[in-house]
């Protein structure tokens, strides 16, 4: 049986290596429709792997042709699509020409149906490209925590994950900035729900902004599969490059390593700062360096 470059990536690290797998979040480029010309700039930076944003504008989930394109180059190229964000809105201007955005806890059942659906849709791409992991927000920034927001945060993750799991795919949720979201509260849902098999994204600049990013990992453990790598100065979730805010990453790395299993690292950074990209492949590569 033949193998492909993918194969043989994964095979190493199924033989113990203990470094956190390099990820580039194409977020980089959501501005740009995602082509293969961005992937191979992601590789030549020294990304291992890819988490692809699921927003319209920039991966069109629900177009055959893109869907298409996107995995005849990942056949060939060892660079691997290790996760795809789920989509935070339906359309094309992110919500800025008004439509709302998508909701998994919100109280309207009509709302929570149209989440599910457009995320089920973004998620069927998995046929086609060999996603491992789909990361999942509960709710907006300000959804409050309830006795009902766990009802609705386990029902989602346990629909979306029965969705998932014949594709291959592991559902990862992510601390937000809500209450619904805590670290603390994201272990009970988890818990209560008996979702063993759903692992957490855990987002280093979210966790600055609420409890510290330590003190997040130590909540977390090992249910962190991976971190979103990002800055900020602790009031504005700016999605910098890693050293251009407050961050102590010192204490953070360090604490990251210490896990039984080491997460993927994915560099999630705001199109603001996108650079001529004759420039970005440096500055990708200098940032991934902190984590070798």
């Amino acid at each position: 049986m033949k193998t492909t470059p993918q194969d043989e990536v994964r095979s190493l690290r199924r033989g113990g290596c203990s470094t956190m797998l390099r990820v580039l979040s194409t977020h980089l480029f959501l501005n740009h429709r995602l082509h293969p010309g961005l992937l191979e700039l992601a590789e030549r930076a020294g990304a291992q792997a890819v988490e692809i944003f699921a927003a319209r504008q920039h991966f069109d989930y629900a177009s055959r042709e893109d869907v298409a394109e996107l995995a005849e180059w990942f056949r060939s190229s060892a660079l691997e699509p290790f996760s795809m964000h789920a989509p935070l809105y339906p359309d094309r201007e992110m919500g800025r020409a008004g439509a709302p955005a998508l909701n998994l806890l919100h109280p309207e059942k009509a709302r929570r149906i149209d989440a599910m659906d457009e995320i089920k849709r973004a998620l069927e791409s998995a046929e086609h490209l060999p996603l491992r992991n789909l990361v999942v927000h509960l709710g907006e920034r300000d959804d409050a925590w309830s006795p009902r927001t766990i009802e609705l945060a386990i029902t989602a993750l346990e629909h979306l994950g029965a969705f998932a799991r014949p594709l291959g795919v592991r559902l990862l949720v992510e601390n937000l900035l809500n209450e619904a979201t805590t670290p603390e509260h994201l272990t009970l849902i988890l818990a209560m729900g008996h979702l063993n098999n759903v692992g957490v994204c855990l987002d280093l600049g979210h966790a600055h902004m609420t409890v510290g990013t330590t003190a997040a990992i130590a909540s977390l453990g090992d249910r962190i599969v991976t971190v979103h790598v990002h800055d900020n100065h602790g009031a504005k979730d700016e999605h910098l490059w890693p050293g251009d805010g407050a961050i102590d990453w010192k204490s953070t790395i360090p604490a990251l390593q210490a896990l039984a299993g080491p997460p993927a690292a994915v560099l999630e950074l705001s199109s603001a700062v996108a650079e001529p990209h004759a420039a970005l492949s440096g500055k990708i590569a200098q940032a991934f360096s902190r984590f070798a």
